[in-house]
């Protein structure tokens, strides 16, 4: 919307720079612990020292400066958030990538990115290869731990302890982050963080997700790759000055998750359901305990009505979940604990993602932007200041994802008359079969309802009759083996027969994603590499 000749414009646009948040904590909060992992104990005061160390090295030594890319490749430790730090110090712009991902992957993201830098952890020196190849910006790559490939990083820190790095001035709008989307449907795309969406993005989440959060009272653990979403959360601890507990390095130990809630008291934490799943399903569950537990955020995925209920079982009203994609910073809904129901009463508004959060205004569109009335399908769009600022060098994907203001999710989905928000899927998920629109999402729900299932992905494969069918990918509970009858039996009675999918696939384990979540895409990667995507026969 173009301003009128008399509408005022604010004479500016400087805000506080991000790592300003670190600089206040170690002023008032200086000997607490910021990030604790295992035996490393790093107090606020250690963290600013350590920052300001890293961002002189990159200035001196790399000649890092306003506005440079800086790439990390790394698992979580405490060399991601003093890099993130760094960066935003300099007024540079992270690029943390998915450490799951192969060479060629992040050699891409490097390309697009156009990075300066990169910061690798020394177990990936292919990684580090590729990105250098053919690239002469980036000459440069600082190694975390011993290895034999480029410099190391705590020697460069090292050399700049002392040193007081200012934090860069910047604008509302400069770029901090580059979020790179999971590429669900082709390659990955950079997302535009800035300064000022940040700032009132980890405000949202402290007055949305975790109200009365506070240095005096919370611990938060790290269980996700803070490369992505958990780094989100990671920012929110700072902002509050709340001390992060890092999980151990490898794969993932829901005992010793919950080994860690109870020796810290852990208040908060950060997941995607199938975490969650694997968190309340241990046994481990019942030996500590979690009783200073306040919010298990989820996001990232849908949880299955199923898990949810057990899940406030074992755990009580604590469920926090919140739907937003990386363009928006995780905030469009919020749905918190006061609404999470262990029996489905009416109140319970069974398969909704909350209430918008704050700030933030969701409008479902028809396919030519015209706004939908109350319990009318359509695409979710969203405003408000936690969107993004597009996407980095990228007009056709800018172009395609905003419209008359507008962000496109490219999620479908419908109001309640009070604004409570369902998901019926992603556009790209929805099949059509004899001439009728079929939503994955639903069927999903009502199988997993089936004590002898796990997990659920069902896709729509094509047909010679129909057009397109729904072929039903199903992971059996510990001990089932359900067969592809029963489950038709049982869907019968729920759905209508156009709904129903002709075949089934079992596997031993559905594929998922480097943050846990199981996407369209890499079942059919998986279905299509083991020759099971042919045509249903007629």
């Amino acid at each position: 919307m173009k301003a009128g000749p008399d509408s005022n414009r604010p004479p500016s646009t400087k805000v506080s720079n991000l790592a300003h948040f670190l600089t206040r904590n170690a002023a008032r909060l200086g000997a607490r612990p910021a990030i604790v992992w295992g035996d490393t104990v790093l107090t606020w005061a250690d963290l600013d020292a350590r920052v300001s160390a890293l961002a002189a090295a990159m200035r001196e030594d790399y000649g890092i400066g306003f506005g440079d890319r800086v790439l990390l490749h790394s698992p979580n430790n405490t060399e991601i958030t003093e890099t993130m730090l760094a960066c935003w110090r300099l007024g540079a712009v992270w690029v943390p990538a998915n450490f799951r991902q192969s060479a060629d992957e992040v050699a891409f993201l490097a390309e697009k990115a156009d990075v300066s830098l990169m910061v690798c952890e020394a177990g990936f020196p292919d990684h580090a290869a590729a990105c250098l190849k053919g690239r002469p910006q980036l000459q440069n790559v600082l190694r975390i731990g011993p290895g034999d490939f480029g410099d190391d990083y705590g020697d460069a820190v090292a050399r700049h302890l002392g040193t007081d790095v200012a934090n860069a001035e910047v604008d509302r709008d400069d770029p901090c982050w580059l979020f790179f989307t999971s590429g669900s449907t082709g390659r990955p795309k950079a997302v535009v963080l800035t300064h000022g969406q940040l700032t009132f993005t980890a405000l949202n989440h402290l007055a949305d997700l975790m109200p009365g959060t506070a240095p005096e009272t919370d611990a938060s653990l790290v269980v996700a790759p803070l490369s992505h979403g958990a780094g989100m959360h990671q920012l929110t601890q700072i902002v509050a000055g709340v001390t992060s507990i890092l999980t151990p390095k490898g794969k993932f130990d829901p005992a010793k998750a919950w080994e860690l809630i109870e020796r810290y008291r852990i208040t908060n934490l950060f997941t995607v359901p199938t975490i969650v799943k694997m968190l309340t399903e241990s046994p481990a569950v019942d030996a500590f305990d979690h009783s200073s537990l306040r919010y298990v955020i989820y996001a990232g995925a849908p949880m299955y009505r199923e898990d949810q209920k057990y899940a406030l079982k074992k755990l009580g009203k604590v469920l926090v979940q919140y739907f937003g994609l990386g363009e928006v910073t995780g905030a469009i809904t919020v749905l918190p604990p006061g609404e999470h129901f262990e029996e489905d009463v009416p109140e319970a508004r069974i398969g909704t993602c909350g209430i918008e959060r704050t700030g933030i205004e969701v409008s479902i569109q028809d396919d030519f932007g015209k706004p939908l009335g109350p319990n009318e399908t359509g695409e979710i769009c969203v405003t408000g200041p936690a969107v993004c600022a597009g996407y980095f060098r990228d007009d056709h994907a800018n172009a395609a994802a905003f419209r008359n203001g507008w962000f496109r999710t490219g999620d479908l989905g419908h109001l309640d008359a009070e604004r409570f928000l369902y998901i019926t899927g992603r556009a790209s998920d929805m099949y059509i079969s004899g001439g009728s629109n079929v939503y994955p999402r639903e069927i999903e729900e009502i199988l997993l309802s089936h004590p002898a299932l796990n997990e659920v992905a069902v896709l729509g494969v094509p047909d010679p009759q129909w057009g397109e069918c729904g072929l039903a990918v199903c992971v059996p509970a510990s001990g089932a083996a359900p067969s592809a009858e029963e489950l038709a039996e049982f869907l019968s009675a729920r759905l209508a027969r156009y709904k129903l999918p002709a075949r089934y696939v079992f596997l031993d384990e559905m594929p998922k994603t480097g943050y846990g979540k199981i996407t369209k895409k890499l079942v059919r990667e998986h279905l299509a590499a083991e020759g099971l995507l042919e045509t249903a026969p007629s």
